[in-house]
């Protein structure tokens, strides 16, 4: 098999796994996506992440939940820095975290994530893990397509 078959499988694997996990069948989707995200796929660790956060086709793990779900954000998938922002933000598989949430949701925010521009306008409104700052909150809020505050 060359390595461009290898890859086509791979694909093929991550399509057929997010398929699974978009359908609801979660032991396929978790047997699928598990060695995809031992490898490193973002896609295939942020879909593990919420399976193990909430017990869908596995035992629920906030360890391994935490561990996926940190790797998959740091590889730079919005969704998933998202994720990790609301494990800090709540205290879920991660020791409550303000700063952290902020930081979490600022990446996402950059991506244009428009939940993650108005949770972190909430932050900075309320001032929980950054310096109070309406004007920034207005900005967000703005930028998230909400009228003035």
């Amino acid at each position: 098999m060359s390595d461009r078959d290898d890859t086509h499988g791979l694909d093929m694997d991550l399509a057929s796994g997010i398929a699974a996990f978009e359908a609801r069948q979660f032991t396929r989707a978790t047997s699928l996506l598990a060695p995809l995200a031992e490898d490193g796929n973002a896609e295939a660790q942020y879909r593990m992440a919420i399976m193990a956060q909430n017990g869908l086709g596995m035992v629920a793990n906030s360890a391994l939940a935490y561990r996926y779900m940190h790797a998959a954000a740091t590889a730079g998938l919005g969704l998933a820095q998202h994720g990790l922002g609301f494990m800090y933000l709540q205290g879920e598989c991660a020791e409550q975290d303000h700063s952290q949430a902020a930081h979490w949701f600022g990446k996402a925010a950059e991506q244009g994530l428009i939940g993650s521009m108005t949770t972190l306008a909430m932050l900075y409104e309320q001032g929980l893990g950054v310096e109070q700052d309406q004007a920034e909150a207005t900005r967000l809020y703005r930028l998230a397509g909400f009228e003035e505050r």
